[in-house]
């Protein structure tokens, strides 16, 4: 079964305070989108969902960095439900896609394969998430401090993978808040979710110090 990757890029990176979105800007001398894409290289499709305003400069930074993995281009959504509802239009019912956001830069192709493969031997109504064990203390401020039991909390990474027939078909529904990545989506439309050890260094790059710390994941 082939296997496509959605990478999510359409995103304005206000956190980061720089002159364009983040996903664009050098890491290593080279736009953290390509290192990213360049993770899902062996994938028979590779669909990159951007801000149409940010098409020629994607443009311009494939012919600068000479940048020749295949991929399609299509614009994104005003949030992230529609970026990947439009990313899917592009996307068959009969493949394996991994949902993968563009500023993760570091995820490994270990853990990819990981979580392809056990997709594909399962049954065509789970996906599969990555998520990696909460470490800190966690609590609530409302109108006293309280703690939470960190034991059952975990953090979800990404790539999200799915039959793409399935995820095509949850992504049909309207839009709701709850709906925080590709997992809340499917649950949603009476999917399951399983869950593989995700990696500590998949970490969504967000701030500048992000990119100062972490410059050294990249190989």
């Amino acid at each position: 079964m082939n296997k496509t990757a959605l990478i999510l890029a359409a995103g304005f990176g206000e956190r980061m305070k720089a002159s364009m979105p983040k996903q664009f800007l050098l890491l290593n001398n080279r736009p953290i989108l390509m290192q990213t894409i360049n993770k899902f290289a062996d994938f028979d499709d590779i669909i990159v969902v951007i801000n149409q305003a940010y098409f020629n400069l994607w443009d311009k930074l494939c012919a600068k960095y000479s940048f020749t993995i295949k991929h399609k281009v299509i614009a994104g959504g005003e949030n992230r439900f529609n970026s990947v509802k439009n990313g899917l239009r592009l996307i068959s019912d009969d493949c394996v896609v991994a949902i993968h956001d563009g500023v993760r830069p570091f995820v490994s192709k270990t853990l990819i394969n990981k979580i392809i493969n056990k997709v594909m031997v399962g049954s065509k109504n789970i996906g599969l998430v990555p998520t990696i064990p909460i470490k800190d203390s966690i609590c609530i401020i409302k109108k006293k401090f309280q703690h939470i039991d960190r034991n059952n909390m975990f953090l979800i990474q990404t790539p999200q993978c799915f039959f793409s027939e399935n995820i095509k078909k949850a992504y049909k529904q309207e839009f709701q808040n709850s709906f925080t990545d590709d997992a809340s989506v499917f649950i949603k439309n009476n999917g399951k979710i399983d869950t593989v050890v995700g990696e500590e260094s998949n970490i969504k790059i967000t701030t500048q110090e992000d990119l100062k710390i972490f410059s050294h994941l990249i190989q």
